[in-house]
């Protein structure tokens, strides 16, 4: 099983990304994080970004999935290839060449959950504050799950705290272990 968090940077998916991984995790299914790839590239990235940097992204992305998709039953996506590739867009235009790529390896998630903003983003070390980038971002992602036909859970901005519970429910997961009480009387 896949699952990717999608969305513009600084709207939490890092962090819904690991709540998500907990859950997995105490329901027995061995889970691992295919962490933001972006944050180790070591070419431009956010509003400075180019074609090269943005095809490292891509193509690490796709290698740690397919590394951890080996090992684990789960793993979690911090950000799908599509998220990478409106970076791309935004800074370069759309790359034909790379397109079949993207839309096949979208194939490849069993859910995509797009995360909306909420707020605007905050500086973490890497992250771009402007708030024009992050929607224009969040509005090229919409722009290319459309033009590629693709579906994803849409998470609601105003309730947070149940996101992780929708998750685990389009995935048919219960939100808490089936665990015997071995205290009850």
């Amino acid at each position: 099983m896949k699952i990717a968090f999608i969305g513009t940077h600084g709207v939490g998916k890092t962090t819904l990304c690991y709540e998500l991984a907990a859950g997995l995790k105490r329901l027995d299914l061995s889970v691992d994080l295919v962490k933001e790839v972006a944050r180790h590239c070591p070419l431009p990235i956010n509003r400075e970004t180019t074609v090269l940097a943005q095809e490292w992204i891509i193509h690490t992305q796709i290698c740690q999935e397919i590394e951890l998709a080996q090992a684990y039953e789960a793993i979690v996506c911090d950000r799908a290839v599509l998220d990478n590739y409106a970076y791309l867009v935004h800074a370069a235009g759309r790359r034909p060449e790379l397109e079949p790529l993207i839309l096949a390896w979208m194939q490849t998630y069993d859910l995509l959950v797009k995360v909306p903003i909420i707020e605007a983003p905050t500086f973490d070390g890497t992250r771009d504050v402007s708030i024009e980038f992050q929607q224009a971002i969040d509005r090229l992602i919409d722009e290319l799950l459309a033009s590629f036909s693709l579906s994803c859970v849409r998470l609601p901005a105003g309730d947070r705290a149940g996101w992780i519970g929708q998750v685990l429910s389009e995935i048919s997961l219960p939100p808490q272990p089936p665990q015997l009480d071995l205290f009850a009387r």
